[in-house]
């Protein structure tokens, strides 16, 4: 499996309505796509909850890392690039996933930390994957994902909610625009 993320920072004063249409028209020609488990279109508009500016992101979970890489060297990412030129990439291992009971998703909530030197690393994960099974367990959970920045030394937890975004929740929260689901293949 391959995660990432990337992100386009937006005018302060750019219409956001052009992304929510973005989102709606581009988001179910990812549907069904081979070795895709999931493609989450997210956003933060400024002054709306915690987002201090404009922003626009996709968050995918992939099955097959070949098909991801196929995806970024291929014509489907060439539009990411036209539109927006070439963003910083975020790049994950993921370590624990679960599916949660919610039929979709509203809201996506990132969280990380880091994994201190000398931190007892096995015991660290076996927490995080109990704790990924809670949040799995709760109703508005749509799938939580676990993964490791192998990078930064970080671990990173990504929430899909059935609820709108919540000041409350822990982490980074984003309004899910859209939420693509593919064909996940064994890869």
């Amino acid at each position: 499996m391959f995660a990432k993320q990337y992100s386009h920072r937006l005018p302060a004063d750019y219409d956001m309505g052009v992304i929510r249409q973005r989102a709606t028209q581009l988001g179910p020609l990812w549907d069904g796509t081979e070795g895709l488990i999931f493609k989450a279109f997210i956003a933060q508009e400024h002054g709306q909850g915690a987002g201090v500016g404009n922003l626009y992101a996709s968050v995918y979970l992939w099955s097959d890392p070949l098909q991801a890489a196929d995806f970024l060297l291929g014509e489907r990412f060439q539009k990411v690039l036209d539109s927006f030129g070439r963003p910083h990439i975020e790049s994950w291992l993921p370590l624990d996933v679960q599916r949660g009971p919610a039929q979709g998703a509203l809201s996506l909530y990132r969280e990380e930390w880091a994994l201190e030197p000398g931190a007892d690393r096995a015991a660290r994960l076996a927490e995080e994957k109990v704790r990924n099974r809670q949040v799995a367990d709760r109703r508005d959970t749509f799938a939580v994902l676990l993964a490791l920045d192998v990078q930064a030394w970080r671990l990173v937890r990504i929430t899909l909610s059935a609820q709108p975004v919540a000041a409350e929740h822990p982490g980074t929260g984003y309004q899910v625009l859209y939420l693509a689901q593919g064909v996940a293949s064994q890869g």
